[in-house]
């Protein structure tokens, strides 16, 4: 399945990408080292439903399920995985993807989090 992803507001990405930065800037504070791929962890609040599309047209872009919880307030989220690298270049791609994937779902994307990884070997 070929997918046309949509035009993501520049508005809505350079505001994720402060957000973006200021998780990287926490990860180099911890010693981590950018260029090392590992898993990254990305969320979507929305419903059972959507749920099932983002599954679908994330799957094509490698994306794993890890888990569904739901919030205090009855809010429903996705936690997907991927394996990839955190430097700049990377992680714009990975924002910008979730926020086509959000467009094309009906979802909202909730950001993206990973441990440090430091240059030796884990």
């Amino acid at each position: 399945m070929s997918l046309n992803l949509p035009p993501v507001d520049e508005a809505r990405l350079a505001a994720e990408w402060e957000a973006d930065k200021e998780v990287l800037a926490n990860l180099a504070a911890n010693g981590d080292v950018a260029r090392l791929s590992r898993p990254v962890d990305v969320s979507f609040k929305g419903s059972e439903k959507d749920f099932e599309r983002v599954l679908t047209i994330a799957s094509q872009f490698g994306f794993v399920e890890l888990d569904r919880e739901e919030d205090e307030d009855g809010d429903l989220f996705l936690f997907l995985e991927c394996e990839q690298p955190v430097d700049e270049q990377s992680i714009r791609a990975l924002t910008k993807k979730c926020l086509q994937i959000e467009i094309l779902c009906g979802v909202e994307y909730d950001g993206w989090g990973c441990e440090a990884r430091a240059g030796g070997v884990h």
